[in-house]
């Protein structure tokens, strides 16, 4: 459990605005209210967005403000006006009082762009001060080693506070080229700069129903790779047992790997239920009671074919050994996805799959299927990608393995 901390977001504008800064920073601040923790978004535009994190307004902290503008625009040309020092005051004098209470405040390339020197310098006056709040400076972008940049710095201050290091700070890079860049720019060790990467809401691009989001969670499905789905009714001319066999052998090369049998079982034979428990005591002699998952467990219910559409596009592949079928839909659905197709070589299914999909018997031996599946997805880089993204690339994975300890510090 995490200790509750009080924690202000600074960037010069904030969500609703639309930017890629802007939609990190309003990850962050979800994230870390759904933690528990109390969050305050401070910024030049912007709105409160979530009931649950104020929006504190800060107009001379907004790099499109006329002030902070006309201000750069004679900064570009080298020129430090006397107002600076003025805005700059102004700005420190409203970051004191604002952030009195916090425990940590994170700025997000306020120290890292010339877009509001005076922000920059009212937050390097308000690091020094001993009842400031932690400060961690998040680098997106780097001034000092972008050309387009260039021309807009000049030696001295106030620009050099782009190319500093801040002793009392924390520095946090988004990827390890940017840290690189900057542990060269501030002349420090690579191990002063933390790398905490961006990230992506998977539920919310894929645009998952609520119901499939909860299979997610409960079932750790991000994690799997590559993760087979079988979307049948749960019957024995489905042949399931097959690729439970599969996926056994399949995870010798692929320990992750996961299969979801979508469907309930079979409405009109009462065997069906005898079938299901062999498939049960199956899946244990196997030792898959982590990797198979037979919603049918989870539900009663019918599930919409919006559910079962999100597992097609949060899937690997289909795998499909049915002993029998009249047509093959999953494999129209899989094709319309863009999902690898394995199913059992039976003439309706061939049909449909034509020269596009991969074919094995439906009484063929489970170790050279796994293998036909194995050599197919390992020469995927759309896979391999995929699997990367789930894993290590959502915003609850990135909270978890890094910004957690960074509140912590």
């Amino acid at each position: 459990m995490e200790k509750r901390k009080c924690v202000g977001m600074l960037h010069y504008a904030a969500p609703p605005v639309v930017g890629g800064v802007e939609s990190v920073l309003g990850h962050q601040a979800r994230l870390m209210a759904d933690a528990g923790h109390q969050v305050y978004i401070l910024a030049g535009r912007g709105d409160q967005v979530d009931e649950r994190i104020p929006f504190l307004s800060i107009p001379l902290a907004d790099s499109r403000h006329p002030e902070i503008l006309r201000l750069k625009t004679k900064l570009s040309d080298g020129q430090v006006p006397e107002q600076f020092e003025r805005i700059s005051e102004g700005l420190f004098a409203t970051l004191s009082e604002i952030t009195k209470g916090l425990d940590t405040l994170i700025a997000h390339n306020v120290c890292s762009l010339n877009k509001n020197l005076p922000l920059t310098a009212a937050l390097k006056r308000l690091s020094g001060q001993e009842s400031s709040p932690r400060l961690i400076l998040w680098h997106h972008d780097l001034a000092w080693t972008t050309p387009r940049y260039r021309a807009e710095l000049h030696d001295g201050y106030p620009w050099d506070l782009l190319r500093e290091d801040w002793p009392e700070v924390i520095q946090v890079a988004v990827s390890k080229p940017r840290q690189r860049e900057l542990a060269d720019l501030l002349q420090v060790p690579l191990e002063r700069i933390r790398v905490v990467p961006n990230g992506l809401n998977a539920s919310s691009f894929l645009k998952l129903e609520e119901r499939t989001r909860s299979f997610i969670e409960k079932l750790d499905l991000l994690n799997a790779g590559p993760l087979l789905l079988l979307p049948v009714r749960i019957t024995p001319r489905k042949n399931i047992e097959l690729a439970l066999h599969v996926l056994a052998a399949l995870r010798s090369n692929f320990p992750d790997a996961r299969l979801v049998v979508t469907g309930p079982l079979g409405p009109h034979n009462p065997a069906n239920v005898q079938y299901f428990e062999r498939l049960d005591r199956l899946r244990a002699e196997l030792g898959l009671n982590q990797s198979v998952h037979f919603l049918a467990e989870m539900v009663e219910e019918f599930l919409p074919d919006a559910v079962i559409a999100d597992f097609y596009h949060l899937s690997d592949a289909l795998f499909m050994p049915s002993r029998e079928e009249g047509f093959g839909i999953p494999v129209l659905e899989a094709g319309l996805a863009g999902l690898p197709v394995f199913c059992a070589d039976i003439p309706p299914l061939r049909a449909l799959g034509g020269d596009w999909a991969s074919y094995f018997s439906p009484d063929g031996d489970p170790v050279a299927i796994a293998e036909q599946v194995s050599t197919r997805l390992s020469d995927d880089l759309s896979f391999h990608l995929r699997s990367q993204v789930r894993k290590g690339y959502t915003w609850e994975r990135i909270y978890q393995e890094h910004i957690v300890a960074l509140l912590d510090l």
